[in-house]
């Protein structure tokens, strides 16, 4: 018997001192396993991503809204995962070509920062031209033409060290207006009617570019926002100005209808909710104004009325609004 221990704690041994054998592992459970870890990495990115974007919502905030603005919000989203919590809406007609730029990128968006802002600085040039066509006599159409020039020009040198965002901007000026070096000035004198207005409009920015840059607040006061809301109802009454016109009403139905609008901004006064007809020359901000004590209170009214109206700018003498309570 001990010979037979012997022998086997031999050939234990022997055992023992063999080199170790790869532990092979079946090709499905092999692939099971590379996909259980290609999961969990996708998981944590997507977590580490979902965190770093909750903590960029949570560290920037706007004083002013721009969402308040209508010529901003028709140009931009809100997008936690944004820099600046917004970013370029697909609908934009403006901004759309920048629609795939990655506006949680930080390097890229700091970069477009640094060129909006001088952009804007650029825009003292034109004042210096119109005061110095000013002081040779120019009149207001020779002033707006040149300064509409030099703006456009501007504009697209603020690109002059990117390639492709240059192209983008020529293009979205090509579907905008018609020209890739953006409005002429006969453009804008056809759609303003006004020298006056083509050359105010030249010294104007996108706010909603300012928005996704993190500038809305630094040129909030150049943005000009009542006269833009006064603006787009305008261009909508334009745009309905064939269709038939209502039929005149008699004084009694005036005088209701008068007394349905003050009892309205009496309600909104003591913080209760009421109703408002419109009336001819109507806008949204025009109406905040009002019943509410403050024109930027004009989304929310357009928000408690999007059942009936699907644009801002589209409301209609004979319309009666719900009027959230402030």
């Amino acid at each position: 018997m001990k010979k037979y221990a012997g022998l086997l704690a031999c050939f234990m041994a022997a055992v023992l001192l063999l080199p170790a054998a790869p532990l092979k592992i079946p090709a499905r459970a092999a692939e099971n396993s590379e996909a259980a870890e290609a999961q969990t990495a996708a998981a944590a990115t997507a977590s580490d991503e979902a965190e770093a974007a909750a903590d960029r919502a949570e560290s920037f905030h706007y004083e002013h809204d721009p969402m308040e603005n209508p010529r901003a919000a028709k140009d931009i989203i809100v997008d936690p995962g944004a820099v600046y919590g917004y970013s370029p809406s697909p609908d934009s007609t403006r901004l759309k070509a920048f629609v795939d730029a990655d506006w949680s990128d930080k390097d890229m968006v700091g970069k477009a920062k640094e060129e909006r802002i001088a952009y804007h600085e650029s825009l003292a040039e034109l004042y210096r031209m119109i005061e110095d066509m000013l002081g040779q006599g120019k009149n207001v159409e020779e002033i707006a033409r040149a300064v509409s020039r030099r703006r456009n020009e501007l504009r697209l040198e603020a690109y002059k060290d990117d390639e492709e965002d240059l192209k983008k901007a020529r293009q979205s000026n090509l579907e905008t207006y018609g020209d890739e070096m953006g409005p002429s000035a006969d453009f804008l004198y056809e759609k303003y009617g006004s020298w006056q207005t083509v050359m105010e409009k030249a010294l104007a920015a996108n706010p909603g570019m300012d928005a996704c840059l993190g500038l809305y607040d630094m040129y909030y006061d150049e943005y000009g926002i009542e006269e833009q809301v006064m603006e787009l109802q305008e261009e909508v009454s334009e745009e309905t100005a064939g269709q038939e016109p209502q039929a005149e009403k008699t004084s009694d139905e005036a005088a209701a209808e008068e007394a349905a609008g003050q009892e309205s901004i009496e309600k909104s006064a003591a913080g209760e909710a009421g109703t408002y007809k419109v009336r001819s020359g109507d806008s949204l901000w025009k109406i905040a104004e009002e019943t509410c004590g403050d024109g930027a209170r004009w989304k929310q009214i357009y928000e408690a009325n999007k059942d009936k109206v699907s644009d801002p700018r589209l409301i209609y003498p004979g319309q009666e609004l719900v009027i959230p309570a402030a």
